[in-house]
């Protein structure tokens, strides 16, 4: 993995780290919305928002539009697809680990109950 992909990773696992900024990935998998409109959804201030947003958009999760006084933010899952690569990489070595100690298990359980074919 280069330094730029380990970063970009760095960048999508920070943003997706924090409940908040999952909570506005699941409102916009719904549907664009407005900064405003998703602000008004949290207990938190519109700069707190503002920021958690400015987060999303850098790992490039979140793409905003600017109509007229408004800011439309979209959702871009492209990004995830490069964390869920990463994850499934893992997630095979363990499914590979895993199976392996099954067959170790299940070896020596017969061993164990027939005696070794020495």
């Amino acid at each position: 993995m280069d330094e730029y992909s380990a970063h970009h990773l760095d960048d999508l696992f920070g943003a997706m780290s924090d409940a908040t900024r999952r909570a506005i990935l699941a409102r916009l998998a719904q549907s664009d919305a407005r900064v405003t409109e998703l602000a008004s959804a949290f207990t938190i201030s519109l700069n707190s928002t503002s920021k958690h947003i400015r987060v999303l958009e850098r790992a490039g999760l979140v793409t905003r539009s600017v109509q007229g006084r408004e800011h439309v933010l979209s959702l871009n899952a492209g990004p995830m697809a490069e964390a869920a690569g990463w994850l499934e990489f893992y997630r095979q070595f363990w499914t590979d680990r895993l199976a392996a100690l099954e067959d170790f298990v299940v070896k020596k359980r017969h061993l164990d109950k027939h005696g070794s074919k020495q």
